[in-house]
């Protein structure tokens, strides 16, 4: 905390604050250059809501969506009846709603769950599709052109087995080729943003502030305990559960996040404020620059290991159960 002569002018004046703004500053400006220069693969809409094994309906991941939206919400809610809004001067809280919002909603349906809704979408046009389109190629395969519709649907057909296959074939061209719009690809990027925003949560509060700090500036609670274990846990699960892409560059995104945290926290001590959230962001010591170094690197080991739990998945989930996993990607 700055106090006294540290506080006003003179406590931008310090070298510290050009060093940290630079450390802040340079892996920004990276992460833009890698999004401007990556080739993006386009998203398909079924990526969104179809699970990666074969045996998952997509109601099922639906179901699950939910729960852990609710879950999440009410975990916050009991934080903010708490501690008020000023819980949101943290980073936990920061990342626990992004990941709520993941599972929640988007900009345009602030209120609407943005996986739910798309699974709910998705469960929709594959029952319908499944329903119509099955019917009209019994129908079609039919040999007797004259044969009433009502006895042609309800007559056992001893082709339903090729006629599900030709289904399957078709209903997944048609399903599966379809692009992702706009939202598609927030979702995508709110994903990959929360995922690496929640383990760098958990690594923080349980490989740091808590051996070191909590009994200095907080005690461990049930509802803290939580917030910083379930956030990961229903994001894993999510992830071994869903078929979205999980691309290396989406580090960039989780990059931006931190940094408006950063500079969120930069605003409120320039407008008065001298109290540090966390006190490796403190900018008035001598090791300053190092802790906020630190702090980069432990983004990029975060991520990656994030990215390496989606890469293991891809990679050897086909091979271990061929049978059972139907990946898109």
């Amino acid at each position: 905390m700055a106090s006294g002569d540290d506080e006003g002018i003179g406590y931008w004046m310090r070298w510290q604050v050009p060093v940290c703004a630079l450390i802040t500053a340079a892996p920004a400006i990276a992460a833009a250059v890698v999004l401007a220069r990556v080739k993006r693969e386009p998203l398909r809409s079924a990526d969104l809501w179809a699970p990666c094994w074969g045996r998952l309906h997509p109601i099922a991941l639906l179901c699950y969506r939910v729960l852990v939206f609710f879950a999440m919400a009410s975990f916050l809610a009991v934080t903010v009846v708490n501690d008020g809004f000023g819980a949101f001067y943290f980073y936990t809280q920061w990342t626990f709603t992004l990941v709520i919002v993941y599972f929640a909603g988007n900009l345009r349906y602030v209120f609407l769950q943005i996986a739910s809704v798309i699974s709910a979408h998705g469960c929709w046009v594959y029952s319908k599709q499944h329903t119509t389109e099955n019917d009209e190629a019994n129908g079609f395969l039919n040999d007797d052109p004259e044969e009433n519709p009502g006895d042609r649907i309800s007559r056992p057909n001893k082709n339903d087995d090729q006629d599900q296959i030709r289904f399957s074939s078709h209903h997944g061209r048609l399903l599966y080729e379809e692009r992702a719009g706009f939202w598609g690809y927030l979702m995508q990027i709110i994903y990959q943003t929360s995922a690496g925003a929640v383990v760098l949560t958990d690594v923080v509060f349980w490989g740091l502030l808590v051996p070191f700090l909590s009994s200095e500036y907080f005690r461990v609670n049930l509802i803290m305990a939580c917030m910083h274990s379930v956030n990961a846990v229903f994001l894993l699960t999510d992830t071994a559960l869903n078929n979205l892409p999980f691309p290396w560059f989406g580090m960039a995104y989780f990059i931006f996040w931190s940094c408006i945290y950063v500079v969120f926290q930069w605003v409120l001590h320039a407008c008065g404020s001298t109290w540090w959230p966390y006190p490796f962001l403190e900018l008035a010591t001598p090791w300053a620059p190092l802790w906020y170094f630190f702090l980069a690197l432990v983004h990029i080991l975060c991520f990656s290991f994030y990215w390496l739990i989606a890469k293991a998945k891809v990679t050897y989930c086909p091979k271990l159960f061929p049978h059972a996993y139907v990946g898109l990607y």
